[in-house]
């Protein structure tokens, strides 16, 4: 069975009973009236109850069962449904769930599917101002739209404090295969919660020029000012994209950079090491007729020479940068 959350009746901005699904229909068709039904992973069995006394389109009831909808909004008649995706974050994960919401003449039914946050605050906000509340079916669904588009801010304000410590960390230490992972799970988020974002900044596009029965014209604004809340969140999230690819360039060229120096001091220590594995090489090759072998000195200027080579190749190999 799915969890019924809430259902309530209202008049002129007030609750005025709290009421069973099979009463929805009832007090949806008292004048002045309206239903908020919010309903958590229902069953087949509670949606085509709902349909047949609210008459929803079968359409729409087919995508509320098997959710993994894409967000959308659709025009049925005199009826709109909505298709909303939430986000939440969790630990250092970020978890997806759905919103269906069914709007029509007299009636608001919210269908909620996987992870997400309670909605009881919008109620609570949405009752505690019933001048606003007096409009009826389209201020909760603005209410719904603007709670689910302000639970975008704080995952991506997480994200960023993540994706700004790993910036600095990556300038500090070599990258690792931890940090590679985390820096593509992070662009692999980024992607999704974009993918949610852009549509839903089209949803809100389409109910501000939408007109229909359950939609006032004085509500627009409202639409349009969450359509701008929207935005910037997108906007932010490209912004972090950009950022997150940037700091997997930057490591690969620091992780570049050190390699090269290491491959300088490799190289620099070798040709000095060189001089004396040279000279030794010579001077240990056991002949009878080598006359530096019995110079009285030979072997403090052969020293010296040595001494001397190695010496001045450290000096150039340090100017240049190489140790």
């Amino acid at each position: 069975m799915g969890h019924l959350v809430a259902a309530a009746a209202y008049a002129n901005g007030q609750r005025v009973a709290e009421i069973a699904l099979s009463e929805g229909r009832r007090w949806a068709e008292k004048p002045g009236h309206f239903v908020w039904i919010g309903i958590r992973e229902p069953e087949e069995v509670e949606l085509r109850d709902l349909a047949q006394q609210f008459g929803l389109h079968p359409l729409a009831i087919e995508d509320a069962l098997k959710a993994h909808q894409r967000p959308k909004l659709e025009t049925y008649g005199d009826a709109l449904f909505v298709v909303l995706r939430t986000a939440h974050r969790v630990k250092e994960e970020t978890e997806f769930g759905e919103t269906h919401i069914f709007v029509g003449p007299g009636y608001v039914i919210s269908v909620r599917h996987g992870p997400s946050s309670s909605y009881a605050k919008v109620r609570e906000r949405a009752e505690a101002t019933p001048s606003l509340l007096k409009h009826g079916e389209d201020f909760v669904l603005y209410s719904i739209l603007d709670f689910v588009v302000d639970n975008y801010t704080p995952v991506v304000e997480a994200i960023e404090t993540e994706v700004t410590a790993l910036e600095q960390h990556v300038l500090k230490v070599p990258l690792t295969a931890a940090d590679i992972e985390r820096i593509h799970a992070l662009r692999r988020e980024l992607m999704v919660i974009r993918r949610t974002v852009t549509p839903t900044a089209e949803v809100c596009k389409q109910l501000e020029h939408t007109e229909v029965g359950c939609i006032d014209e004085a509500m627009h604004p409202y639409f349009r000012d969450v359509a701008d809340h929207v935005k910037r969140v997108s906007d932010h999230v490209d912004a972090l994209r950009e950022i997150v690819t940037h700091t997997f360039e930057a490591g690969l060229l620091l992780e570049s950079s050190r390699q090269n120096q290491v491959q300088r001091k490799f190289a620099a220590w070798a040709a000095i090491l060189a001089v004396p594995t040279a000279i030794a090489g010579i001077y240990g090759m056991n002949f009878d007729n080598m006359p530096e072998l019995r110079l009285p000195y030979g072997y403090f200027v052969v020293l010296g020479a040595i001494v001397g080579l190695c010496s001045f190749l450290y000096w150039r190999f340090k100017r240049w940068g190489w140790l």
